[in-house]
């Protein structure tokens, strides 16, 4: 398989943990940017940083061009409160690395979800598939450096890539900083006006936040969002979320239970699942979490939201 730009960011000269032991003898590009343009800086090997591939780290040398971490303005808080850093945020700390690695990523459902027949049918048939994303920040595409990296859009023109004859049309009914709560409340304006076919519901981030809504009624305000989109006649997929940084003073550090929660009410309301959650706590295993968060606290960089794009994948073929 082939990690393509996965992040790290270096804190002086600690080593920095790539996701997967790379293949033997692999090669690397580490660079700037997430994808590969013509002015991208791409470091070298020896004068930016070294390579360890029998532990699958990489290590930030004396005079590197490489930015580190150190200098982060929130780099060494704890509990810390983003609202008392202006400027907080990890993008201009990123490096992205490409490389080969024996390792799969095997994804639940990779089968297909038999709870999406209609829409399998609608693309194989060539009929009208209508796609209305709805979450929060996310979900809106927080933090993704260009539209098309969003989750959602890179799963959409997969779709369309792989079924040229299907006609495609997708709305963004997501608004930052919801949620379920607002989510019920913006349901009909969002989605139902839309007359969506499919719908993309990925809530829980903004839900898990120390004194935000309560495991018991995130339960039922996403089961009831569930409901009343079902009643139209639309499929639905339910998103899991993944845990922000734990050094987040607002968060609640107990998303596994959000994940739960979510994917029971999947399985209650026979809708599909994509397990977010666990695939991305596969993936960081060996990672920090500033790796992958754009913005230092619950947002994910262009990596993060491929991890998205990844668990949705394995649900519609």
């Amino acid at each position: 398989m082939r990690l393509y730009g996965e992040p790290l960011v270096f804190v002086g000269d600690q080593p920095s943990f790539l996701a997967f032991t790379p293949a033997p003898r692999a090669q690397l590009e580490l660079r700037r940017t997430y994808l590969r343009q013509r002015r991208s800086l791409v470091y070298e090997e020896g004068r930016d940083y070294a390579f360890d591939p029998a532990a699958g780290t990489l290590i930030r040398l004396p005079g590197s061009r490489i930015p580190d971490f150190r200098t982060n303005i929130l780099f060494g808080q704890q509990r810390f409160d983003h609202t008392r850093f202006p400027g907080y945020g990890n993008q201009a700390f990123f490096a992205y690395v490409d490389y080969h690695t024996p390792h799969r990523i095997e994804l639940r459902g990779a089968s297909g979800s038999p709870q999406l027949r209609g829409a399998r049918t609608r693309l194989r048939t060539g009929a009208a598939l209508k796609v209305v994303a709805f979450g929060d920040s996310i979900t809106w595409g927080g933090e993704a450096s260009t539209p098309r990296l969003i989750f959602w859009q890179r799963w959409v023109r997969d779709l369309r890539a792989r079924h040229p004859r299907a006609r495609i049309s997708v709305v963004n009914g997501a608004t930052g900083g919801d949620t379920t709560t607002q989510g019920l409340q913006r349901l009909e304006d969002k989605v139902l006006r839309h007359k969506p076919s499919l719908v993309v519901v990925a809530f829980g981030m903004n839900d898990h936040n120390r004194g935000s809504v309560p495991l018991p009624r995130f339960r039922a305000q996403l089961r009831e969002i569930v409901e009343r989109i079902r009643a139209t006649g639309a499929e639905i997929v339910l998103c899991s979320a993944f845990p922000p940084n734990p050094r987040w003073r607002h968060s609640a550090n107990r998303m596994e239970r959000y994940a739960e929660v979510t994917r029971d009410v999947a399985t209650r309301t026979d809708s599909a699942f994509a397990d977010v959650f666990a695939l991305w706590q596969h993936i960081t295993a060996r990672k920090r979490p500033e790796d992958l968060l754009a913005n230092n606290i619950n947002h994910p960089n262009d990596f993060g939201h491929w991890i998205y794009y990844r668990a949705l994948s394995a649900l519609l073929k």
